[in-house]
């Protein structure tokens, strides 16, 4: 085939294929036309069918006597000042609402369960009252089920009985004006920090299971969630700190500064009551200073247990004379774990398992097995494990070949410097040999770092230590979380902020029973 053939074969295609457009281009106009008439025919059948309700409406008045000004549920108002009242109520009713008159989203995608709300005064009699459904009022809670959402509708009625009024009690809401019951923010919070789940996809995720949550309404509600349970923070920071032997350490996390000024890295100091199991977390613009937790325990009068950051070395001076400091045996561990294959520090790691092996020989609470029982047998095995120790660090420290900087002089050093605070844990019956139950809490954060990445804020990082504060402790003493917030949330609504602490003390995760 040449040139001018396969010109000829283009051309003819090119006059089929123009032929067909211009036929498609004709149906369309057809159907546009046809949708057209169906959209006239339709606007003027609701026209007549509105004209037909209008009329319907006026007829009805005239059989009840009834006008327009009189029906206060009339949409339409009866006439410029009717409708000025009307709008001066709406403005007000919104001001209130302090959402500058944002619609709310009504959730049409949820699984929808009616209630009637009937007055609970003793005095009221329903066969005596008269339903007055002109005062019937709607309201809306919704309610958090894992991996089901549904949408309560409840309608409070109103009576009148004898002249007086009884009107159905609004149910409980978390927070003032909000459609959110107790078992979402509990729900909310669950994720967020003990699953350690980002907003943003905690917000994926209960799309996908039928709710869809705004990313700004998620933050909000954890925002006033840590407002919420304020006084229960304090409760629990007064209750840690009245333990007679805590555990800390402290964690970081990234911190956004503001548009434009970038992150830090923050500090979260967590403390845990051991005998309690309460914890809370302590936040001061992420400042890691040793002044922050010198502050925080200046009148604590207890045992302290921590690795040997220079601040918790300085609580056991005599300028703290109610704290006696005890070591982490583990942090000891890993400093001679690190240097590898010599032979000194595989013996120290030896001896240190020895302690330990000791020590799993008996478990309090197991057996018969009590704290005096544990003190007891403490004093026998470990002084004799401990002199080996002593011994053998006395060596390590006289090597003629150790260099100050190499990782055997290191730990030696790190060991000879925790070396009262190590002896002294063998002083009571109740004390763990590392620091290890605080270790496990901090990798909730640890986890949420790698999931969220940073804090948006200072006042965000205040916030959760707050909500951190209630899961670890929750953790701690094996109580759901998800059950307690719903059950606290509940019982704590209508307290006002300057309830005394004492009385949140038995809502604590270690003393809590489900209400």
């Amino acid at each position: 085939m040449n040139k001018d053939e396969i010109i000829e074969l283009l051309k003819e295609q090119n006059s089929h294929y123009k032929a067909l457009v211009d036929s498609l281009l004709a149906q369309v106009k057809e159907l546009t036309e046809e949708v057209s008439s169906l959209k006239e025919a339709l606007l003027r059948k609701n026209e007549s069918l509105g004209k037909q309700q209008r009329i319907a409406k006026g007829l009805a008045k005239l059989v009840s006597n009834k006008s327009e000004r009189q029906d206060v549920h009339s949409d339409v108002p009866a006439d410029e000042e009717e409708r000025k009242r009307l709008e001066e109520e709406r403005a007000i009713q919104r001001k209130a609402r302090k959402n500058n008159g944002a619609k709310r989203d009504p959730h049409h995608e949820l699984e929808i369960m009616e209630h009637d709300v009937y007055p609970d005064d003793p005095d009221f009699d329903m066969d005596k009252a008269r339903l007055l459904t002109e005062n019937m009022r709607t309201c809306v809670r919704y309610e958090y089920l894992p991996m089901r959402f549904i949408k309560h509708v409840y309608h409070i009625r109103t009576y009148v009985q004898e002249g007086r009024m009884f009107e159905g009690k609004t149910p409980k809401a978390a927070f003032f004006n909000s459609n959110y019951d107790a078992s979402f923010i509990a729900g909310l919070m669950e994720l967020r920090y003990i699953h350690s789940m980002p907003v943003e996809r905690i917000v994926n995720y209960f799309e996908s299971h039928g709710f869809n949550l705004k990313k700004p309404t998620a933050h909000k509600l954890l925002e006033k969630a840590s407002g919420l349970f304020g006084n229960l923070y304090k409760c629990i920071r007064k209750s840690v700190k009245q333990d007679g032997y805590i555990s800390a350490d402290e964690t970081y996390y990234r911190i956004l500064l503001g548009q434009g000024k970038g992150s830090k890295k923050g500090y979260l100091w967590v403390v845990a009551g051991m005998e309690s199991g309460l914890v809370y977390v302590l936040y001061e613009d992420g400042s890691r200073a040793e002044a922050v937790i010198l502050d925080e325990l200046k009148d604590y009068t207890g045992i302290l247990q921590s690795d040997a950051y220079s601040a918790y070395r300085k609580l056991q001076s005599d300028a703290y004379p109610g704290i006696v400091r005890i070591a982490c045996l583990q942090h000891v561990k890993r400093k001679f774990i690190d240097c590898g294959k010599e032979p000194e520090a595989e013996e120290m790691v030896s001896l240190i398992n020895e302690l330990y092996r000791k020590e799993h020989e008996h478990r309090i609470g197991m057996d018969g097995w009590t704290e005096e029982k544990n003190e007891g047998y403490r004093r026998k095995y470990a002084p004799k494990i401990l002199e080996k120790i002593d011994r053998l660090l006395k060596k390590i420290e006289s090597l003629p070949g150790l260099l100050p900087k190499s990782n055997l002089y290191e730990a030696a050093t790190y060991m000879r410097n925790e070396w009262e605070a190590i002896k002294d844990i063998f002083s009571y019956g109740n004390t763990n040999l590392d620091n290890n139950t605080v270790e496990r809490l901090n990798r909730y954060f640890s986890i949420s770092r790698r999931n969220s990445l940073f804090f948006g804020s200072h006042k965000g990082a205040e916030r959760a230590a707050i909500l951190y504060t209630l899961a670890l402790s929750c953790r701690m003493n094996k109580v759901d979380l998800f059950e307690y917030l719903t059950d606290i949330i509940d019982r704590t609504a209508e307290w006002q902020p300057n309830t005394p602490l004492q009385k949140y003390r038995d809502l604590l995760p270690d003393k809590w029973k489900r209400g």
